[in-house]
């Protein structure tokens, strides 16, 4: 995967209850995602250890997860809301990605016609090694699923960092 450098550093929404980015969900991940540039899309992440499978590495299907979500979001930079979604996914597990070390994640779009877009995502380790990665065809999900009325239910929006909804008095 090409590693431009970063062209702008916008903070993506993040949702209520969703697994990766829900900022109320007690048993997700609650990840952040920055656009670097359209179609460009980095977080920086460290994974608890309740996430783990092997003693001190992180559980595949939690990696599967992290992959899977930088895709989508790469597929959407550029429009927080363009929502696609997978419908094939092949990730390669190259090395143990290790509980509580800063993990970089990347997703690129790499093209886009129609309906369908394909994207590609890295997880390397806090020394650049590559740990794994994915390729992932998507879908764009039907506007009619993603109004405003529905997107604000669930709190689809940008929150500063370190804030939750609760914290933000709404």
């Amino acid at each position: 995967m090409e590693r431009p450098e970063p062209v702008l550093r916008e903070k993506q929404p993040n949702s209520k209850h969703c697994f990766v980015c829900g900022i109320e969900n007690d048993y997700g991940l609650k990840m952040d995602f920055y656009s670097l540039g359209e179609g460009i899309v980095e977080t920086v992440y460290t994974v608890p250890e309740r996430y783990q499978g092997y003693p001190g590495v992180v559980h595949g299907g939690i990696v599967a997860s992290m992959l899977d979500e930088v895709v989508g979001r790469a597929a959407m930079a550029g429009d927080p809301n363009h929502f696609r979604v997978t419908a094939k996914l092949e990730i390669r597990y190259r090395r143990p990605v290790p509980i509580g070390e800063p993990l970089i994640l990347r997703g690129v779009m790499e093209r886009h016609a129609g309906r369908r877009a394909k994207a590609h995502a890295e997880l390397r380790l806090p020394d650049g090694t590559l740990a794994a990665e994915a390729e992932a065809t998507l879908v764009d999900l039907p506007s009619a699923a993603v109004d405003a009325e529905e997107l604000a239910r669930l709190g689809w929006r940008v929150y500063p960092d370190g804030q939750s909804e609760s914290d933000s008095g709404e």
